[in-house]
């Protein structure tokens, strides 16, 4: 295992594709391989952040919406600040 304190990242780091992938079920999950790595909690945070990690969110509230967690309303307006954060970045 590679020590990563003094500020150096994987070469995966922040790699929404590798950290969070989307499995055959739809589902994002992270991979068993990330689960040692000492940095896979900022890793995904940085992931999560860009412009994929907004369409990401706009796949989880699609999905909410799917399953009655949230109305029509509160998934137009969702999806509508993802998109407008996405153009922005």
């Amino acid at each position: 295992m590679t020590d990563f304190s003094n500020n150096e990242n994987p070469e995966c780091f922040g790699e929404l594709s590798v950290v969070f992938p989307k499995g055959d079920d739809g589902m994002r999950n992270s991979p068993e391989s990330c689960m040692p790595c000492p940095v896979k909690t900022r890793c995904l945070r940085a992931a999560m952040a860009g412009s994929d990690g907004l369409r990401v969110r706009e796949e989880f509230t699609d999905r909410a919406y799917k399953s009655g967690r949230i109305g029509f309303m509160e998934r137009w307006l969702r999806k509508k600040e993802f998109s407008r954060k996405i153009r922005k970045k």
